[in-house]
């Protein structure tokens, strides 16, 4: 064997070494959440954190968890968040690519540039200026407020759908406008459907997001009792006499059920969406 050959051998056996490696690394957390969360409390202070439980039938952590931390009126409020956001987003997201894609008028390059520039401000340097607007329309523990908020422009998601529109030709606008389609016509009866693919993509970006959002959720929906969300609820066992992670991870275990249930029911249609996204874009 030449010695070019044993060095190829020696790269692949790397390669599948460091896929292996990190692989373990990415799912050692989980296993660990999951090992945690069937534990007592006797158990979880006694032993480490991969210390296998006496029971895996123990589910009093799932049921206390579930109840104190209004975890069914959290999944509630997070559904309708999330639902009202993505809905919202994408109308408004593919309306403005649209716009700006198939119209050429003088600030176009203007709002693009704008659009950029806003990518590259840090939300935390807004946060005092969007809090003094949500305090002065009322918005603080309004969930209506909370989601309103949340439908802000995504800007990434506009970019997407305008590398969409750019990838699809001119002669379908042309043929609606001969058969006397109107703008509106054109866009929700021949160009949304083709932004299929940009939309499942923009809508997993966006989904993951709102679905995970602790920081703006916990500053403006303050009522944790009225208003909890998924996120905001897995804090209901921590506090300054410490935290109870035996019951945090049965929360975070309850918390990725509706979400692994969504990707085993649509993953066909997810990968189609990133992987048509990829190609497009």
């Amino acid at each position: 064997m030449s010695f070019r050959k044993i060095i190829l051998h020696v790269l692949t056996a790397l390669k599948y070494l460091s896929l292996v490696f990190f692989s373990f690394v990415a799912i050692l957390p989980i296993i660990s959440c999951v090992v945690t969360a069937f534990k007592t409390d006797a158990e979880y202070q006694s032993t480490n954190v991969m210390t296998m439980p006496e029971s895996w039938l123990y589910f009093k952590n799932f049921v206390y968890a579930f109840e104190n931390a209004h975890m069914g009126k959290a999944f509630i409020n997070s559904t309708i968040i999330l639902v009202c956001v993505l809905i919202v987003s994408t109308l408004v997201g593919t309306q403005l690519a649209y716009v700006l894609n198939r119209f050429k008028f003088p600030g176009n390059n203007l709002i693009r540039n704008l659009f950029l520039f806003a990518t590259l401000l840090p939300g935390v340097a807004m946060q005092i200026s969007v809090y003094e607007i949500m305090t002065k329309l009322g918005f603080i523990n309004s969930l209506l407020g909370y989601i309103i908020m949340m439908c802000g422009t995504d800007v990434i998601s506009i970019y997407i759908y305008i590398q969409f529109f750019e990838n699809i030709d001119y002669s379908l606008d042309e043929s609606g406008i001969m058969d006397g389609a109107s703008y509106f016509t054109i866009f929700y009866r021949i160009l949304l459907p083709l932004l299929k693919p940009a939309i499942v993509t923009s809508c997993i970006l966006k989904g993951v997001g709102t679905y995970n959002e602790y920081y703006n959720a916990n500053l403006y929906l303050q009522d944790k009792k009225l208003l909890p969300t998924v996120a905001t609820s897995l804090y209901t066992f921590v506090g300054p006499q410490g935290s109870k992670y035996n019951l945090i991870c049965a929360g975070v275990i309850i918390s990725l059920l509706p979400a692994l249930l969504v990707f085993i029911t649509c993953q066909k249609q997810i990968y189609s969406g990133l992987t048509a996204g990829a190609v497009k874009g």
